[in-house]
């Protein structure tokens, strides 16, 4: 798989549903914490304009405290209106630009807060099923941007949509953008998915 060129699509494909958003829903909460639609586009902006020496630098200066890096990060791509932070993310659907080369970490990063934004506005996903099963495989190896391998750490995952499968021990069962979000961190989506394993994920991830 070509990972910029997915990288890029899901990226598109978020600001074509970012377009037609109304003011209250730039406003609305999202399930990347605290930060509401327009705060998480901001952030994706930042991911995709900050390279290896410019993030070394950024998070030296937050102390080495990554949520601290993305507030600082997050807040110079905030524009004045919606429509100005909207325009800073597409000037970047296109970039190449990443702070290491471990690409489906940053493809990853694209999908799970396109859906953050999403499942909150009721819209409806566009992950493609052959990038999500990327970012899965990747989050099942290794802890990374977010700690993914240590949430399943002794589970057995299951697609029952794709050919990803992964681990071993009690099942973890369901859609594999379910299973990539739950790794995220995401409780939401834990009620697509079935088998043994599922509570012991649910305590890890909640």
């Amino acid at each position: 798989m070509d990972i910029w060129a997915a990288t890029h699509r899901a990226r598109k494909e978020l600001a074509d549903d970012l377009a037609g958003l109304d003011g209250a829903q730039w406003k609305h909460a999202t399930l990347c914490g605290e930060w509401d639609v327009e705060h998480v586009v901001a952030h994706l902006t930042a991911a995709a304009s900050v390279g290896r020496w410019a993030w070394m630098r950024s998070i030296a200066a937050a102390g080495f405290r990554p949520a601290v890096h993305n507030e600082r990060r997050l807040r110079e791509h905030l524009g004045a209106t919606p429509q100005e932070t909207l325009d800073r993310f597409r000037a970047v659907i296109d970039s190449t630009v990443a702070p290491t080369g471990d690409l489906p970490a940053y493809l990853g990063e694209a999908i799970v807060h396109s859906e953050d934004i999403r499942r909150p506005l009721d819209l409806p996903s566009r992950a493609d099923a052959d990038a999500v099963t990327e970012v899965a495989k990747f989050y099942a190896s290794r802890d990374f941007t977010v700690n993914s391998k240590t949430a399943v750490k002794g589970l057995s995952l299951r697609a029952t949509d794709s050919d990803f499968s992964a681990g071993d021990g009690p099942e973890v069962a369901g859609p594999v953008l379910a299973l990539v979000m739950a790794m995220a961190g995401r409780p939401d989506y834990l009620d697509q998915l079935s088998g043994d394993g599922v509570a012991t994920l649910a305590e890890r991830i909640s």
